[in-house]
């Protein structure tokens, strides 16, 4: 097992990292839980995997299961009532801790159910699947979707601890591996070009679930954002750029409807739109820009937008994401292989341009081969 630490003050908390750790669960996070009552939230989907070797775990506490309907579809109002439906059955009190076990929308919503429930409990992020280990359990980014735009409501809300056991990526099916791919490619572009020429070494092991380098993955990632979460927590200045091509990817996930594209597959586009702009603004060069498309379509991503969306399309989505400031769009660019910045600076004819561009061929000429 390795252990990093999220430095927040007084609200500092362990990522544990490790196989089979959740068989030990009851051990590495008693002294994270304050209370008797744990509430855990899961899905259908893992639920029948993972939920019984985690409540043994937890011996000794009063456990109440919460499963919810699998899919980012259901990441809406409607299914975050489910969890307070089960706390409140449960009568669980203000000491209560909540459990997220499974991926980023089980994470995102059990998060934000802790942080209103009697205006805020204790939760731990258990993450299951590659992009949640990575991303969205570690940072207290919390939420639902808006039909009019993704993760447009919720609250920055940290937990107690994250626990990560690799052996639940065992279960996971390929297209999930690669979605989660997208995120791990993402902190060497934006931060760190040594791990990306480490991962362009080390990518078919990581496809072939290879223990030592997933774990070595995963660490560095969590080492990455952990860094840039303590630095800037909610969002203001630096952390912006752990949303490179989320902005172009959000966009692709709304329009398409929630569930269609995975996060990570939309990620991965949308990372190749950013590598495009950037390049068309100078910052990188050409061969950059096909190296990084290289590497997202090896690791099993789509590297061409949907073909029924439009530059309008694009545009129309982009206008409601989170990073918008006074009417003014902002994107994550890439100054250097490794080196990101958020901008609002840059022509509306290199954005057009960008838009418009015809990525088939962009792929091709990168040397992808479908």
């Amino acid at each position: 097992m390795q252990t990093l630490t999220v430095e927040l003050g007084e609200r500092s908390y362990p990522i544990h990292i490790g196989h089979g750790l959740l068989a030990r669960a009851g051990v590495l996070l008693r002294e994270r839980i304050a209370g008797r009552q744990v509430a855990v939230v899961t899905n259908e989907t893992v639920a029948p995997l993972y939920l019984e070797t985690l409540v043994a775990a937890l011996e000794g506490f009063s456990v109440t299961p919460i499963v919810l309907p699998d899919g980012e579809a259901y990441k809406n109002w409607q299914t975050l009532q489910r969890i307070f439906d089960g706390l409140l059955q449960a009568r669980h009190d203000r000491r209560t801790t909540v459990v997220a076990l499974g991926g980023g929308v089980i994470g995102d919503m059990a998060g934000f159910a802790a942080a209103c429930y009697q205006r805020g409990v204790d939760f731990i992020q258990v993450p299951t699947t590659l992009l949640s280990q990575v991303d969205s359990s570690v940072g207290g980014k919390t939420g639902i979707n808006h039909p009019l735009g993704k993760n447009m409501v919720g609250a920055f809300y940290q937990p107690r601890a994250v626990l990560i056991d690799t052996a639940t990526l065992a279960t996971l099916p390929r297209r999930e591996l690669s979605a989660g791919l997208a995120e791990v490619i993402k902190y060497g572009l934006i931060c760190d070009a040594p791990f990306l020429s480490w991962l362009e070494s080390r990518l078919d092991d990581l496809l072939a679930l290879d223990g030592s380098a997933l774990t070595e993955a995963i660490y560095r990632s969590c080492e990455a954002k952990a860094r840039v979460v303590a630095a800037d927590e909610r969002e203001t200045g630096v952390r912006a750029t752990l949303n490179l091509g989320h902005t172009f990817g959000h966009a692709i996930e709304t329009h398409q409807g929630y569930g269609r594209w995975l996060h990570g597959e939309a990620v991965g586009t949308g990372t190749v739109m950013a590598l495009e702009m950037s390049c068309r603004l100078g910052w990188i060069d050409p061969a950059a820009r096909d190296r990084g498309i290289r590497l997202l379509a090896r690791a099993g991503l789509p590297t061409v937008p949907p073909a029924d969306m439009t530059p309008a399309d694009f545009i129309e989505r982009m206008a409601v994401d989170k990073k918008v400031l006074d009417g003014r769009l902002r994107l994550v660019l890439l100054k250097t292989m490794g080196e990101a910045v958020v901008t609002g600076d840059f022509p509306r004819e290199v954005l057009d341009a960008t838009l418009a561009t015809d990525y088939a061929a962009l792929s091709e000429q990168a040397g992808v081969r479908r």
